[in-house]
């Protein structure tokens, strides 16, 4: 079991984040609007890398401390993207999976109904580092899937993020009410274009 699998032993943090549906708009159209929406987000965190291959993402994290990822384009063409993520044994890639307007991680089937869905692709690593670290202040064991830990803990970013998007994530993580923070509605606005704590 890993910190992605004890999902199932934790209330989900996801909110209304996606985008609203239009009447008379067919699915795909919606699933369009849905994984633009998504692909916005993620685009903004940093730690998106596009379209890098399994072996130069294995490459990046191959120094990094384990539970570093980053997030890039599949090379599968049944999937978008892949989170590829430093193990106690070295780099490894999970693909993620989309269906029916939701992101979730691609597992066996047996375990796939217990895996939660996610709006975005954001939505969900965040779920799953806060979970870690919930696991890891808890000083519970480490969590095992076949002997390997898989953790998700800190992001590789691509470049440097910015010290106000710094601030912005560290103001998520201290609170959810941003309507109710005495800053002038410019600085709110800035805070909201990206509502996550990762």
């Amino acid at each position: 079991m890993t910190c992605l699998e004890a999902a199932d032993d934790v209330n989900s943090m996801q909110s209304e984040r996606g985008p609203q549906r239009e009447p008379g708009a067919s699915e795909r159209d919606r699933d369009r609007d849905r994984i633009s929406a998504a692909m916005a987000d993620l685009e903004r965190t940093g730690w998106y890398w596009g379209a890098l291959n399994a072996n130069e993402a294995n490459e990046k994290l191959k120094e990094a401390a384990e539970g570093t990822f980053l997030v890039r384009d599949s090379s599968h063409r049944d999937y978008f993207l892949t989170i590829s993520v430093k193990t106690v044994w070295g780099p490894t890639s999970l693909r993620i999976e989309y269906q029916d307007g939701k992101f979730r991680l691609d597992s066996v089937i047996l375990a796939r109904p217990k895996l939660q869905r996610f709006d975005s692709v954001v939505d969900m690593v965040e779920y799953y580092v806060v979970l870690c670290q919930m696991i890891q202040n808890a000083q519970r064991p480490a969590l095992q899937s076949g002997g390997v830990q898989l953790q998700l803990t800190r992001p590789l970013y691509n470049q440097t993020p910015t010290l106000q998007h710094f601030c912005r994530i560290n103001i998520h993580r201290a609170t959810r009410r941003i309507h109710e923070l005495p800053l002038p509605t410019k600085l709110k606005k800035y805070l909201l274009e990206y509502k996550y704590q990762v």
